[in-house]
């Protein structure tokens, strides 16, 4: 993590906990956190986090976007419906890396359930130290923008 960047969280009630760590951390690093919540266990609905971050992300408030909830499934599926944002579900180091050089993600999701927090964090570390590769992703990436253009 070299520059300073903004960073936007969100969890529900099953994420909360690694959202909270993951924010101290990021703040640690010298990085901005918008955190849009929850703030603690009582039931809520993911999708509501997920969508406040994404706008944060899509509206270039934020540089990337972290979603926690119990699996990391349901804030993937939500963030992927805005077109502005590319999340990607992740549960080790490998796929952090690669989700950024070759993808250019810019949300994470995490399953607080499914991970241990220094997982999470090393998971963390490398997304942010990660860039876009750029070439051959590119057309790719032209690819996805074409399907959301088209998709009614």
């Amino acid at each position: 993590m070299t520059r300073s960047l903004i960073i936007a969280l969100g969890a529900d009630h099953g994420g909360v906990t690694l959202k909270n760590r993951l924010a101290a951390v990021i703040a640690e690093a010298g990085h901005q956190v918008l955190d849009y919540g929850t703030e603690g266990p009582a039931s809520v609905d993911y999708p509501d986090y997920a969508q406040a971050v994404c706008a944060a992300v899509a509206e270039k408030r934020a540089d990337y976007g972290i979603l926690v909830c119990g699996t990391g499934i349901g804030m993937s599926i939500a963030a992927n419906r805005n077109p502005a944002i590319r999340c990607a579900l992740v549960h080790d180091v490998t796929t952090a890396r690669l989700t950024r050089a070759h993808n250019d993600a810019n949300v994470l999701a995490l399953g607080a359930r499914i991970i241990g927090e220094e997982v999470a964090l090393d998971i963390l570390k490398t997304f942010l130290a990660t860039d876009f590769e750029g070439g051959r992703h590119e057309r790719r990436l032209a690819k996805i923008n074409q399907i959301t253009e088209q998709t009614p």
